[in-house]
Formats: C-alpha cells, sequence, structure tokens
C-alpha cells in the first residue's frame, strides 16, 4: 500500500477518546479538536496540507505528528506575532523543508498558494474566531474584560478598527452590525446608548455604554455578543469566510479533504451549507437521475463536537463545531436542465 491509497491517519499512539486534549497547546493557543482534525482531514501521509489560521502553530503542529517525513504543511496568518510564534515552534520543521509559514488573510488563500508554487493541497484546516493570545492582549482590543484601545483588527497593519465604527458609523449601522453579526436582540437601545456616550476610546468606555442599555442579569451576554459582532464587522469575517470556501474547491484535488472549526452559528451555518450544497443558501442542485451535485461530500454528515474531557481542561472548545468533507470528482454529474 501506499502513502496516497493509506487511511486517514490515527496521529500517533496518543490519539483516541483517552487523548491529551492540550498535548499540542502553548501559553499562545491552545488548538481545539486537534486529534480528531488530524485523524480526519489526512488521507495523504505524504501529502502537502495547509493549516490557513496558523495561530501559534498548535494544529500545524499536529499534523507534522501525523505526516510522513516527505509531508509538507503550509501555515498561513495575517497576524504576524502568530508567524513569529509558530515559526520559532516550528524551526525543526522548516529546516527539514517540512513547513512553511505564510503571511496573509486567508480570503486570499488561491493568490497566496500561487505565491509560493502550490497548485492543489491534500486537505485545508480552518480554525475561525480569535487565539486566546489575542484576546489576552489587552492593546489588540478583543475583550471587553481588559482595557485597551478599541482596535479588533486581526491585521494590524491596517484596515477598519472598532473605533472608527462605534464613533463615526451612524446608529442604524451599528445597530445592524450588532444585530447581525452578534445576534443581540437589544442591538437598538445599545446603538443608542453608544452614540450617546461618544467619543469612546477604550474597550471599557464600550462596555460601560453597553452596560447601561442592558439588564444587570444580561450584561455579560450582551457584551460578548457586542464585542463579537463588532469584530467581525472590523474583518469582515464573514465574507472572507465564503471567499476561501469558494477558493477550496479550486485548491483542494479530488479525494482531499477540508476541515473547519467555527465557534458560532453564522459561521457554522455558511459552512454547512457550503459543504453540503456547494452554495450558501442551502439550494440542492441534482442530476438528471436526482443525485446531488456539490463539490463536496461531508464525513460525516454531522458536526463533531468536543469530548467532555476537552471541554473541562479548555472551555472555549464548548462552543466548537467541526466539520469535515471530501472533494468530490469534477465530472460527478450533470445539472438538470432548467426552463
Amino acid at each position: 500500500m501506499t502513502a496516497s491509497d493509506a487511511p486517514a491517519s490515527s496521529s500517533g499512539p496518543d490519539a483516541g477518546p483517552d487523548a491529551d486534549p492540550l498535548r499540542y497547546a502553548t501559553e499562545y493557543h491552545a488548538p481545539v479538536l486537534s486529534h480528531e482534525v488530524t485523524d480526519r482531514l489526512i488521507t495523504n501521509a505524504a501529502g502537502c496540507y495547509v493549516d490557513a489560521t496558523l495561530g501559534g502553530g498548535g494544529h500545524a503542529t499536529a499534523m507534522l505528528d501525523a505526516l510522513a517525513p516527505q509531508a509538507e504543511v503550509i501555515g498561513i496568518d495575517q497576524d504576524a506575532d502568530a508567524l513569529a510564534v509558530a515559526r520559532d515552534r516550528l524551526e525543526a520543521e522548516i529546516n527539514a523543508g517540512r513547513f512553511r509559514a505564510l503571511q496573509g488573510n486567508f480570503g486570499r488563500l488561491r493568490s497566496l498558494l500561487d505565491d509560493a508554487g502550490i497548485d492543489t493541497v491534500d486537505g485545508l484546516l480552518l480554525d475561525l474566531g480569535v487565539s486566546s493570545h489575542q484576546i489576552d492582549q489587552p492593546e489588540r482590543g478583543f475583550s471587553f474584560q481588559r482595557e485597551g484601545p478599541l482596535d479588533m483588527r486581526m491585521d494590524p497593519r491596517g484596515g477598519l478598527t472598532a473605533h472608527q465604527i462605534v464613533n463615526h458609523w451612524d446608529q442604524r449601522d451599528i445597530a445592524d452590525a450588532i444585530f447581525h453579526y452578534g445576534d443581540e436582540r437589544r442591538s437598538r437601545p445599545i446603538a443608542r446608548a453608544i452614540v450617546d456616550a461618544r467619543p469612546l476610546e477604550t474597550t471599557h468606555d464600550l462596555a460601560d455604554a453597553v452596560r447601561s442599555a442592558v439588564p444587570e442579569r444580561d450584561e455579560v451576554k450582551s457584551l460578548a455578543r457586542v464585542f463579537q459582532g463588532l469584530r467581525i464587522a472590523v474583518n469582515s469575517e464573514l465574507d472572507v469566510l465564503e471567499d476561501v470556501l469558494e477558493q477550496s474547491v479550486d485548491v483542494i484535488r479530488e479525494g482531499g479533504r477540508i476541515a473547519v472549526v467555527s465557534y458560532h452559528s453564522l459561521e457554522d451555518r455558511r459552512v454547512k451549507r457550503f459543504l453540503r450544497y456547494g452554495n450558501f443558501e442551502g439550494k440542492p442542485v441534482r442530476d438528471i437521475y436526482g443525485t446531488l451535485i456539490a463539490p463536496f461530500e461531508e464525513q460525516p454528515r454531522s458536526a463533531i463536537e468536543a469530548g467532555e474531557a476537552e471541554v473541562d481542561s479548555n472551555p472555549r472548545a464548548r462552543s466548537a463545531r467541526l466539520r469535515i468533507a471530501q472533494r468530490t470528482p469534477d465530472d460527478a454529474g450533470t445539472p438538470v436542465p432548467t426552463r
């Protein structure tokens, strides 16, 4: 049996239900569902895989441990701090030619891989959301629990900031962002409170404005939703997610797989629809025999969740949903003609 014919890797002797969920954790970040990702993503032990949300390199390290010596992992991140940490952690793998780190937004996946001389890959990982390190840095402005500037940019080199949104957007646009991206039903009174409190300079200024508009019993949930909504708006996260999913069809070779870890329903809904139907509307396209035509086939059909041991050791894993899908042949069917 050749490496390309081999079954999915078991991610080494520590894989399985008793595997240490924090084996690949560092002070920078604890990767979620790392064993499940490697077990289900890897189909070719000698292949090329992309971790498009590199962070501190936890998932990339897990993949490298599970892969053959001739395999390669490409790490992508737009955060220079993350790239520095991952490159230091994986210096030996870089020197061995098994790992490369690229700086950029994964919404530019196709062009980033083109620049690196890579056509197609055997697998792609997207671990969505904010890393523990980013949340813990007050100067990044991601957390309402730590005072810092209203930034919230994943890539601090430029672009829209939360400060610009809360101080310059009109009230209706702020409310829409909080409602659509944060699922906050009190978005209108919160937006009014934000506008009334201008100018806002710090995360604590914003948190105080939110608290003034919600009952005390709901403060923490509302703060989390508002900060999530603003963060998604700042980074155009949902648009970028749709971009990378569409590009994955061209990037992942036939029989390769994609793994996506999401942390809230806005992300998961888009991922589920695209992996199931090949579009974000959730509309099935079938051939003349009634067979579903889609670029991926879910493996399995339902989301995978973290076990009790992992949630106990890493509470962030509680909301994680992992979806895996395999790239189908491009000539799998012919759509039914429409009239």
